[in-house]
Parts: C-alpha cells; sequence; structure tokens
C-alpha cells in the first residue's frame, strides 16, 4: 500500500509517537538544533519557518509550504522507496558537535561544544605532536568582564628560589669556580645570543612577558610597565633597583676580576661594549640591559684604569670609537628622559629614572634644568605606561624562535647575581650595606690592578 503526500498541507494531523529530528548543516538551520519539539502540535503552536527545511544531499523533495512535524514524518513512509524518518548519515563537513552531560533539561545551541577525536582514532605514522611554546611565546588569554578586586601591595616577578645548577644550597661570596664556570659560558656565546639571554630576563623581572592571569588581579593592571607608575608598584620598583645594581656590579667584576694581563681586561671591556651595542635600539632594544652594561663601564673603579683604556684605544679601535660617539651621548639622553622610546626599535623601554624618582630620590642639579628633566622623566613614564601593549608585542617578536640556554638563563636573574655577589648569608643584609661593602671590594681590586702614583 502506498501513501502519498496530503493534499492539503495545512491540515492539521495529530503528533505522532515519534516526530522525526530535522537536521540541517546550514547555517540558517542551527538555530533550530536541540530546541524541544514538545508543544508543536498543540493549540496555538507555530509552524516551522520554510527557510530551516533546505533539501540536503539524498533528502526527500519537500513541498514549498511544509505542514506541522506530525504530517510531514507520516508522509515519509513509502513501500516502493523505503524512505524512513531516519536519512542514511553522511560524512560531516564541519567536526562534530556534542552537547554536554545532561543535566535534566533540553541543550540549546550555545551550550553544544566541540568534540576533540582522540588519540585513540589516530593512526599510527600520522600522529605529528607540536613542540611545547615557550612561556614568552604564548599569547595572553583575554580578558572576561569580572568584578573589581582590590590590587595586592605586593606582586613580584623573580622567580622562586629554586635549586641552582651553578651555585650549591650554602655558597660563599665570589666562588673562584663559579666565576671560572660563568667565564666560560659567556665565551661561548656571542654578544648577540647573550643580549637575547638578558632581554628575555629582563622581560621577565619587569613583568612585561609571561605574567599570568592571578598576577594581572593581583596588580590590577595588565603588565608592570604600568605597575611600576602605581602606588601598590613599591616592590616592583624596588626589585627594578636591586637588578640594576647587582648587573652593574657583576659587569664591573668582570673587568676588575682579571688577574692576568693587560690585553685581557682590555678585551673584557671590548665584550661589554660589543654586548652594549647589541642591546641599543634597533637591535634587541633591551635599554635597561643597555643602562646595566654601561653603568658598569661608567663606574669610577672601571673608567679609573687608564692603561686598560689606552689598550682598548689601541687594540680595538671601533669598539672604543663607539663606546666614546655613540653608546655615551646615548646613555646621557636616556638618563635625563630624552632618549629614544619608539615601541618599532625598543623592545623594554628605560624605567630606571621614573623608578629612582617615584622611589624619593631627587634630581640633583640646578633648579631649572631639574625641575625640565623631572617633567620629562613623569611624562616618559606615563608614555611607557600607554604603550605597554606595544612594548609587549616587539618584545615577542624580538624573541620568537629564540630557545635559550638553561644556564645562562640562570646567571642572569636577580637572585642568582644576589647571591653570587654576597653569599647565600650576605644576601639577606639591608641593601644599602650590601651596596657599600662591595664598592668598597671594587675599589680595593681596581687599585690592585693599577695602583695611584
Amino acid at each position: 500500500m502506498e501513501r502519498t503526500l496530503p493534499a492539503n498541507p495545512g491540515t492539521t494531523a495529530p503528533c505522532p509517537a515519534r516526530a522525526r529530528k530535522w537536521s540541517d548543516s546550514q547555517p540558517a538551520g542551527l538555530e533550530l538544533v536541540g530546541r524541544s519539539r514538545e508543544g508543536h502540535c498543540g493549540p496555538g503552536a507555530s509552524a516551522m519557518p520554510a527557510f530551516a527545511l533546505r533539501r540536503m544531499g539524498s533528502d526527500p523533495v519537500l513541498p514549498k509550504t511544509p505542514g506541522p512535524l506530525g504530517s510531514i514524518a507520516d508522509s515519509l513512509r513509502a513501500s516502493d522507496g523505503q524512505l524512513h524518518a531516519k536519512v542514511p548519515s553522511k560524512p560531516p563537513r564541519t567536526p562534530p558537535l556534542a552537547p554536554p552531560a545532561a543535566s535534566g533539561r533540553p541543550p540549546t545551541y550555545c551550550e553544544l561544544v566541540l568534540r576533540v577525536p582522540s588519540a585513540r582514532g589516530t593512526p599510527s605514522g600520522h600522529s605529528c605532536p607540536e613542540p611545547e611554546t615557550p612561556w614568552w611565546e604564548m599569547q595572553e588569554e583575554a580578558e572576561d568582564e569580572r568584578c573589581f578586586v582590590r590590587p595586592q601591595a605586593r606582586v613580584s616577578f623573580c622567580p622562586a628560589d629554586n635549586p641552582s645548577s651553578l651555585l650549591g644550597p650554602r655558597n660563599r661570596p665570589l666562588e673562584p669556580k663559579v666565576l671560572h664556570t660563568l667565564r666560560g659560558l659567556f665565551l661561548e656565546h656571542h654578544s648577540a645570543s647573550t643580549a637575547c639571554h638578558l632581554l628575555l630576563a629582563d622581560c621577565q623581572a619587569t613583568g612585561l612577558l609571561g605574567v599570568t592571569k592571578a598576577q594581572r588581579d593581583a596588580m590590577g593592571v595588565a603588565s608592570g610597565l604600568e605597575l611600576l607608575t602605581l602606588p601598590h608598584g613599591h616592590c616592583l620598583r624596588s626589585e627594578l633597583l636591586e637588578r640594576h645594581e647587582a648587573l652593574v656590579l657583576a659587569g664591573a667584576l668582570a673587568v676588575l676580576g682579571c688577574a692576568g694581563p693587560l690585553e685581557e681586561r682590555a678585551a673584557a671591556l671590548r665584550g661589554l661594549v660589543e654586548l652594549a651595542l647589541e642591546l641599543r635600539p634597533g637591535a634587541a632594544g633591551d635599554l635597561p640591559g643597555l643602562a646595566a652594561v654601561m653603568g658598569a663601564l661608567l663606574m669610577p673603579q672601571v673608567s679609573r684604569l687608564e692603561r686598560t683604556w689606552r689598550q682598548l684605544r689601541r687594540s680595538h679601535m671601533e669598539a672604543a670609537r663607539a663606546f666614546e660617539q655613540e653608546l655615551k651621548p646615548l646613555m646621557r639622553a636616556l638618563e635625563e628622559g630624552a632618549g629614544p622610546c619608539d615601541p618599532g626599535e625598543v623592545a623594554l623601554p628605560h624605567v630606571a629614572p621614573a623608578v629612582r624618582l617615584l622611589e624619593g630620590e631627587e634630581i640633583l642639579g640646578p633648579l631649572d634644568q631639574s625641575c625640565e628633566q623631572l617633567l620629562r622623566t613623569l611624562q616618559r613614564a606615563r608614555q611607557v605606561a600607554r604603550d605597554a601593549p606595544r612594548f609587549r608585542e616587539a618584545a615577542a617578536r624580538r624573541l620568537r624562535g629564540f630557545r635559550p640556554n638553561p644556564e645562562l638563563s640562570e646567571a642572569l636573574t636577580t637572585g642568582f647575581m644576589r647571591r653570587l655577589l654576597w653569599g647565600s648569608r650576605g644576601e639577606g643584609a639591608p641593601r644599602a650595606a650590601r651596596l657599600e661593602k662591595f664598592q668598597l671590594v671594587l675599589s680595593v681590586l681596581s687599585h690592585r690592578l693599577e695602583p695611584d702614583h
């Protein structure tokens, strides 16, 4: 016996025991996925819109104005064609969608989630695991709307004291064996590689890269460049000042610790100058690192070594010329708040002048000049905080594809340098006392290399 389609598609028929669930891969029909079919055949039920019933593949030809779901489901049974309510499924065009676990109510379209194919179904020989993305190349998650959270007064970006591969659990200041290892480690890496290692360490210490969501919630802003300008950024400002001072002292020690021939100290000076050239704007663009290296070269204990600098000008004329004609004027402008600060050529801006100012240090010099420098420094700090996202992009772009050496990365962290310079016991002493004692040590080393006449 054959059944034909009813002559009047609009005739209302009683609801069958099992109505057909229509599927549609077109975007217009997705809004009906998961919608409850109850109540469609009662009084007042609205008919399904015609645009949601498109003919797909082997589906039968439907009338232009479909009737209610009950009459359509009854009319789709024919003994000759063996058309059933369930049409054979076709290969999916998109990843399969699966609703979450049943919760006692019909799912909605917004609850559909992508079903991730399991590794069990992946044929052997076709699996290609992707390499793990370094933390400095990971994209930050988008901020969701959330309630206000009171910022914390102490937010630190210095990593926790992890076991060191270069220092023991208890070490003395300036252990000769560790200094010899570090010297060989830096000689193995050229200045461009060392500049990238220093940029990575400075970005982490400043809170520019690798900032977690918990840290962003705690400080109330997106990066450390914004936090250091706020009242509750005192902890970060203190850490940045201590890092700058430790880098300066370590750089000076690299020269003053050379007890060998004069040429060895001149080569150490040349190495620092070449590192400064790799850190300048347009290269690595790490201005805090550049300021630390230049601070070491301009220290009184280093600048007084006349014979060493004379040997540098004789043996390494290009490095000496770059130091005098390029690096020194650049450093002077950066300290006065007038140097380059464009995120296109700078990855990490020079923030030490603003940090010192916000921590209460006074600007020396005549009143009119100090006031102008004060205004320039504050304006530069405001510009840095505003352009923090652009600096983050510039730093991530320079470090893309970079794979650091673990030992060299550890040697450039603030915690390692503190333990190296003052020992595991001395690093806990007050900051002013530690700096004063180490300045005396460097003065003794300088006068031992070149005594006063």
